[in-house]
């Protein structure tokens, strides 16, 4: 019995032997490191390393909601629905020579009746008489709304333009605001503790948001549109800025040039007019009221560049409200003997303020007035042969519910009001002028919007 318990222990021990020598032999094969994702938090919450790379990655959106009621004009419709998703991709990079930044958002909309029965698509719940139905007047669009590269002092692409300050910063509504994304290439200096210098060439016909294209185009002395001509060069945008604990303040300047003609036709008769703006605004942080309280204050005024203002559009349909109807708006406008031209001017003062009643409870109130002397005498006016040189005011408050970080329930009441120095034919349920006696110039509208909005 001891024998065979000695011959099968040696077995055993012959076969661990020449098994640990074949396995000794065989190729050694390591599992692959395992990359994980880390978080990146140099530029803070929300960024992680790309894998591979020193790249920090945020990937973040929107999902926008709302409702708007407001007064019917004819046979526009008395409601509209909007429903917006918005996608945001910043890729930031630490380089020898400063941050290196590419940022893109865009965002899908769709749109139904009131949102799109405004004038110039500008103001909601300003609506104009016209006839509109809820099916016809739904509009899917698509928007490249931010596409830049920012590589140290350098911003290059689709980005808020340098002019701008309080670029709708409050409230659901559009208030009369220089607030426009377009194409522009920038170089900015920091001077230390705040300060910094823009120097900013920028595509006024390429804007986005509330304050659109910045070129109003070219009308007659009679009111009618003209040719607007290609640019020689871009808007020159200068500002200068500060941010410090207190808040923020800047002043902004715009030059360029709107060039017009007669006629697209050789030898038709051109001008060309020099245009300028300049705007200055302040934000004062409150968090002797409550944490996170602001107060902008802002001014502006504008020579042949009324966009700089916030309005928007050109030609007829630019501006207007409720039996006011649709009304044109040009920024200068053309002798068509002469080839001279006179600018229009204006200046707009700007309100807002938001104050929290508890950390997810807040209120924000904003509001602007502007005046406009235009430069030519609109169709439809009556009597005195004059330019209409509109006033307008517009105000708006809500109430704004945030029960959990990144969601936002609201509710807001917005007020409209233009008065027009000359009268003009009202329109009609049809968005027509046919009763020559019926004359208006002032009208005023309410609306309420309802908003759900989850930031991520």
């Amino acid at each position: 019995m001891k024998l065979v318990k000695s011959l099968l222990l040696g077995s055993a021990a012959g076969f661990a032997a020449v098994a640990g020598a074949q396995a000794a032999d065989l190729p050694s094969r390591k599992a692959a490191p395992v990359e994980y994702v880390r978080v990146c938090s140099a530029y803070g919450a929300g960024f992680f390393y790309i894998p591979g790379t020193e790249t920090c990655l945020r990937v973040g959106g929107r999902v926008r909601a709302e409702y708007v009621v407001g007064e019917r004009f004819g046979e526009s419709d008395s409601y509209g629905t909007r429903a917006r998703g918005r996608l945001n991709i910043d890729a930031r990079t630490a380089t020898a020579y400063g941050t290196l930044r590419t940022f893109i958002r865009y965002e899908l909309t769709n749109n139904s009746g009131m949102y799109n029965n405004g004038s110039g698509g500008f103001n909601v719940g300003g609506n104009v008489a016209g006839f509109f139905t809820s099916a016809a007047s739904t509009v899917a669009t698509s928007n490249v709304d931010l596409a830049f590269v920012q590589f140290g002092p350098i911003t290059a692409g689709r980005a808020q333009s340098f002019f701008d300050f309080y670029a709708s910063d409050f409230n659901f509504f559009s208030i009369r605001t220089a607030d426009t994304r377009l194409n522009l290439l920038a170089y900015t200096a920091t001077f230390g503790s705040g300060f910094s210098a823009t120097i900013s060439l920028e595509d006024r016909v390429s804007g986005t948001g509330t304050g659109g294209g910045r070129d109003l185009g070219v009308g007659s002395l009679a009111g009618a549109g003209l040719v607007r001509q290609g640019q020689d060069y871009p808007d020159l945008i200068g500002s200068l800025r500060v941010d410090q604990g207190w808040g923020s303040a800047q002043l902004s300047g715009a030059i360029g040039n709107r060039k017009g003609a007669a006629a697209a036709a050789l030898g038709a008769v051109e001008g060309d007019e020099f245009a300028w703006a300049i705007q200055g605004g302040v934000k004062i942080n409150l968090p002797m009221l409550a944490a996170g309280d602001q107060l902008f204050l802002q001014a502006a005024y504008a020579d042949g560049a009324l966009g700089y203002l916030g309005y928007t559009g050109s030609g007829v349909g630019a501006f207007g409200l409720g039996r006011i109807g649709n009304l044109a708006l040009f920024d200068t406008a053309l002798n068509t003997v002469t080839g001279s031209m006179k600018n229009s001017t204006g200046y707009s003062l700007v309100a807002a303020f938001r104050h929290f009643w508890t950390p997810t409870l807040r209120s924000e109130i904003s509001a602007s007035y502007s005046e406009l002397k235009l430069g030519y005498v609109t169709p439809g006016t009556v009597g005195l042969q004059r330019s209409m040189d509109p006033k307008e005011f517009i105000a708006a408050a809500n109430l704004i519910w945030s029960p959990v970080s990144g969601l936002d329930i609201g509710v807001e009441v917005l007020y409209s009001n233009l008065q027009l120095r000359q009268p003009v034919v009202a329109v009609d349920n049809f968005g027509a002028r046919s009763n020559a006696a019926r004359l208006i110039k002032s009208e005023d509208t309410i609306a309420g919007r309802l908003r759900i909005q989850r930031d991520f």
